[in-house]
């Protein structure tokens, strides 16, 4: 929970912190998009086919938190930094530095708690 708490108020700050680019109309529908969308897909890969849990297995409030406050933040930054008027290569490394992030963001989540809270089916 630790870890939890700590990368929802660093992204968090970063997201609002340096946001140049997305308006607060913006802001508001990257939040509600992310937010259904990602109830919607872990609703199959957590509850129906035990794909991968944060915290418990099944349902729980703990998992509200990453859903609601963790990960928008995270699209926040994506789209506030994307390359829009640069080279297709410029837009292609700009992804892989975000498979990158994503996935050594990851394996910290995967640690013990309290600072991991990320667990594979």
């Amino acid at each position: 929970m630790i870890g939890l708490i700590s990368v929802i108020v660093l992204f968090n700050f970063i997201a609002f912190k340096i946001n140049k680019r997305l308006t607060g109309n913006q802001i508001l529908h990257i939040w509600l998009i992310t937010i259904a969308l990602q109830s919607n897909f872990d609703v199959f890969i957590d509850l129906k086919y035990h794909g991968y849990r944060y915290f418990t297995e099944g349902a729980d409030w703990k998992g509200i938190l990453v859903h609601t406050v963790l990960l928008p933040p995270v699209n926040m930054m994506f789209l506030n930094w994307y390359p829009f008027e640069r080279p297709i290569i410029k837009k292609i490394s700009y992804l892989f530095f975000w498979v990158i992030a994503i996935l050594l963001y990851e394996m910290m989540t995967l640690l013990p708690e309290p600072w991991g809270y990320f667990h594979y089916g």
